[in-house]
């Protein structure tokens, strides 16, 4: 199925309980707190579905009796399939610069990785691999947006899910029988779950003996009954201007806290169940770890072009484009730029079959993970820098322009040496959006983290490098010398 922005606006209008300002949202697509984002998601699947793009945006997938499906589900044999993959969310990304970092095409990537390591769960139960195989070929028939939901509530971090002062304050497992699971317990971060069709259920972190209650992994709708969506704040709902805020106003994303309020999950939708070895293998065993955050290297590989352009128009915008200085900060930008262009490509190039399928090098990733948690924070404050006060030196509101005593004070005091006052301070309100806005300050913040602490991401390039090249290399130098050598074979303290 080749899904139109109509036919999933259409499918959100499904009863799913949203509870945001103290009360339920209603229609989400109609919300003001959401209803340009998801016209947004809309236009991704409108513009896959254009004929001059069903080549780069689509695939004939197996399976399907000619049928053609999103990218997103392509379970790359080759080189070739994995770059002509990266194109196609590379052109999604292009849509929205970047900043919807749960866009359909992370969570598609994770289950793709999981199917691709399909002989890793049915070594831990057939049954289960079954479901998992079902469920990929339904999401991918139907063109699902997936979000996930990996992460326990943080509560009191001193102690592990089994031991706070409510055992269900993580979803965990409440009741099982014939007809599957039951849940109750909240998981975070819903990113993009407003969006969504759909959300997976599992859990990343690491769990101790005794919490095999929280280790499952299964999938639901969003509109489940017993399912509680807690959004946070809406930008969207603070940017009633796309004008003043050309960002917070269409792609925000939005994330929640979803609280299973005893859900009941069926067995065919239930992947794992209440194995702790098995939470960790499906993302580390499998292609799925690698396979999801390669996907957020392209999203952000995307979106440094576009804050590096943002620099590179403040200067001009401003005049300081031939200062010695300015060229100095460019070309460091520039060349951040090309590190995280590099590196994409370099886990392709890189890359190698695993289980008939062709896979991103794991390293390469985790070392361009490592090095983009530090780097984001970096570009920001250089973009602060050379703005300056521009930033913050602008009209209040596009109402200002309808105020014709206003207009004319506004053509006054901004001024720019390459453009109208007019274009001057709608770009300065976009490159505010991106870089100081509550909407941007979010996305510093989600940079940072969204693949977990920077000493998680720092264990991932550790346990992945291969340390026997480099230290082999060294012990091939020291043998290449010895004592004995120097002194012809008499110690100097057996002289």
């Amino acid at each position: 199925m080749i899904k139109t922005g109509s036919q999933h606006i259409a499918s959100l209008k499904d009863g799913r309980q949203v509870y945001i300002d103290g009360a339920l949202s209603g229609d989400v697509t109609e919300c003001p707190a959401f209803r340009r984002s998801i016209a947004t998601v809309g236009a991704l699947y409108d513009f896959q579905s254009r004929p001059e793009n069903l080549e780069l945006m689509t695939f004939d997938a197996p399976e399907t009796q000619g049928d053609r499906a999103n990218r997103i589900w392509q379970l790359p044999r080759s080189y070739q399939e994995l770059v002509e993959r990266r194109r196609a969310l590379e052109a999604w990304a292009e849509l929205h610069g970047g900043f919807l970092g749960r866009a359909p095409d992370h969570v598609a990537s994770c289950l793709a990785g999981m199917y691709m390591g399909i002989d890793t769960f049915r070594f831990y139960d057939a049954a289960r691999a079954g479901a998992l195989a079902d469920y990929f070929h339904f999401a991918r028939a139907n063109d699902l947006y997936l979000t996930y939901v990996i992460i326990n509530p943080q509560a009191d971090r001193s102690r592990p899910a089994g031991e706070q002062q409510d055992p269900f304050l993580t979803a965990g497992v409440v009741d099982q029988d014939g007809t599957g699971l039951t849940i109750r317990g909240a998981k975070m971060l819903a990113t993009g779950g407003i969006m969504a069709n759909e959300v997976l259920v599992t859990c990343i972190q690491p769990l101790r003996a005794g919490e095999e209650r929280y280790a499952v992994s299964f999938a639901v709708p969003m509109n489940a009954k017993g399912l509680k969506i807690l959004s946070r704040k809406s930008y969207e709902a603070g940017a009633p201007s796309v004008f003043d805020n050309p960002l917070a106003s269409r792609f925000d994303e939005n994330d929640a806290v979803l609280y299973f309020d005893d859900v009941k999950v069926e067995w065919p939708r239930v992947f794992i169940n209440q194995d702790i070895a098995m939470c960790q293998r499906q993302f580390h065993a499998t292609p799925a770890h690698v396979y999801q955050n390669y996907q957020s290297q392209i999203r952000l590989m995307v979106k440094m072009r576009f804050l590096v352009g943002i620099a590179r128009r403040i200067a001009e915008t401003n005049g300081i484009i031939g200062f010695p200085q300015v060229h100095e900060t460019l070309g460091a930008l520039a060349a951040q730029n090309t590190m995280v262009d590099a590196l994409v490509h370099a886990m392709e190039i890189k890359g190698r079959m695993q289980g008939g399928y062709f896979i991103p090098d794991s390293h390469t990733l985790y070392a361009a993970q490592v090095l983009t948690q530090e780097l984001y924070g970096q570009v920001i404050t250089a973009l602060r820098g050379l703005a300056g006060g521009g930033l913050i030196m602008l009209p209040s509101s596009v109402h200002d322009f309808a105020n014709g005593e206003l207009r004319g004070l506004i053509d006054r005091t901004q001024q720019s040496p390459v453009c109208s006052s007019e274009s001057r301070v709608k770009f300065f309100k976009l490159a505010w959006d991106a870089v100081g806005s509550e909407f941007a300050s979010r996305h510093t913040q989600y940079e940072m983290f969204y693949a977990g602490a920077t000493f998680v991401t720092k264990g991932h390039s550790f346990r992945t490098f291969d340390w026997d090249r480099c230290t082999g290399f060294v012990d091939r130098m020291l043998d290449g010398y010895s004592l004995s050598d120097e002194i012809g074979g008499v110690s100097p303290l057996a002289a």
